[in-house]
């Protein structure tokens, strides 16, 4: 089964993120080999240029490797993976908020909204 993509953003850009997502999580953790480009385009049904596009742009952000012959690994360096697990945190909380702003809610009420959440999942 196929990942879920937004028409209104370019799918290499939401390939990456879903991959940052997954060694954020731990799917991927340090060190980690990924499948190969066309494993991971087969499963998301992209193009293998698609992928190899956004395999790049992680590339680029530091957050994997290539080596010549036995393919991708996740980072070793912690530093990296947390600074991009902050990143993710911090859209996570941005999207949020727009969304809250667009149902009418202000910062504060939003904060209080998922304080009340949070201290009824306890």
């Amino acid at each position: 089964m196929g990942w879920h993509f937004d028409s209104n953003r370019p799918i290499y850009a939401q390939l990456a993120e879903h991959i940052q997502l997954q060694i954020a999580a731990g799917v991927y953790p340090p060190g980690s080999k990924l499948p190969s480009v066309r494993d991971l385009a087969a499963e998301a049904e992209v193009n293998p240029n698609t992928m190899q596009r956004a395999l790049a742009e992680l590339e680029t952000e530091g957050l994997i490797f290539a080596q010549r012959t036995a393919g991708r690994f996740v980072t070793q360096d912690a530093e990296a993976v947390d600074q991009s697990r902050r990143r993710l945190f911090q859209s996570a909380v941005e999207a949020f908020l727009k969304n809250m702003g667009s149902l009418g809610c202000s910062p504060q009420q939003s904060l209080e909204i998922l304080k009340n959440h949070v201290e009824g999942l306890h």
